[in-house]
């Protein structure tokens, strides 16, 4: 099948060609627009979605060589994400579906991150643990099969990328937070500063790091001439330690032999090291960090892999912001 992917949860437009499971293209605009304001704003964010999203098609389907009446389907991010970003994706993928009369085919972004592990391990095999960790997601599943997902558990507050966001943002960094820290982490001690870590329990799956932001707020505060490269360091150390402690957990508990790591903060070179040191005796499968953030590359291999087994949308299927996969 030749599927059209279209990802616009947040401020990544995005477009994917996927032909009988292997990726032809991805493209990809970024939003830089919304750095200056330490955040992303939904409104500018949907705009520049409308703006970018034909050039973002086009240049997809010529990298893949194919032509829009060559598709199949076409797989659209239907949430989690914002309002109107999705809107506004969802809404240029119907059109389009309608035109060539083709299926369409909504789709989770959370799920679509957990298969864009089988972008970088074809032959990963099921069950697996992964550790799905982004701006708004910190949560981790037991993937038995296709369809068949159990979560063992997830954050009560804030996520871990919005814990390196707002960690930034203490210590006067740019946005996205977590490549700032990370940056400047590079150069600092990571044992200098032994911030909290919560619910570290055995077998205790939840997460927690509203307390890890304000702790940091406090040290800020009260260290002013703290070396900064440390205090990122101990930072991203008091957040990764968390990550990789309760992902050897639920390996050991499921006794999978595979666990894959998901979503933005995959790509952070310290998480990949420390799991592996941590880790031992099975196998840690990361995505390429180009389909680590948001892309759509998982978006059209998740697509085409429901639609191959006949599931479709409704052309008028509603947007869900706050969309779960089970």
């Amino acid at each position: 099948m030749k599927i059209l992917g279209i990802e616009t949860s947040c401020d990544e437009t995005a477009a994917s060609v996927c032909v009988d499971g292997k990726i032809l293209s991805s493209a990809l605009s970024s939003q830089e627009i919304h750095s200056k304001f330490g955040g992303v704003i939904p409104e500018l964010a949907s705009r520049e979605h409308e703006k970018t999203l034909n050039l973002i098609v086009d240049k997809a389907l010529k990298e893949s060589n194919l032509f829009l009446k060559d598709l199949d389907g076409i797989a659209v991010t239907q949430g989690p994400g914002l309002s109107g970003a999705l809107i506004t994706g969802t809404s240029f993928s119907k059109g389009l579906a309608a035109g060539l009369n083709i299926p369409i085919l909504g789709i989770n972004h959370l799920e679509a991150h957990i298969f864009a592990n089988f972008l970088a391990e074809p032959d990963l095999e099921f069950p697996f643990v992964c550790l799905l960790v982004s701006g708004g997601h910190t949560q981790l599943w037991e993937i038995k099969d296709f369809m068949s997902y159990n979560m063992l558990g997830e954050t009560r507050d804030d996520a871990a990328g919005e814990a390196f966001d707002k960690g930034a943002r203490i210590l006067g960094l740019g946005y996205p937070g977590g490549p700032e820290i990370e940056i400047l982490a590079k150069n600092g001690n990571h044992k200098s500063i032994n911030f909290p870590r919560a619910l570290m329990k055995n077998n205790n799956f939840e997460f927690s790091f509203s307390g890890l932001k304000t702790a940091l707020l406090y040290y800020c505060e009260k260290n002013i001439k703290k070396d900064i490269e440390d205090i990122a360091a101990s930072y991203q150390f008091a957040i990764i330690d968390v990550l990789v402690k309760k992902l050897k957990y639920a390996a050991e508990l499921t006794n999978c032999k595979n666990c894959v790591v998901a979503g933005g903060v995959a790509a952070n070179q310290f998480l990949r090291q420390h799991s592996k040191e941590q880790i031992t005796g099975r196998k840690i499968i990361y995505p390429h960090p180009r389909f680590c953030t948001d892309n759509a590359a998982m978006i059209a291999y998740l697509g085409e892999k429901y639609l191959s087994i006949g599931k479709t949308s409704k052309l008028d299927f509603s947007i869900l912001p706050n969309m779960r996969i089970v």
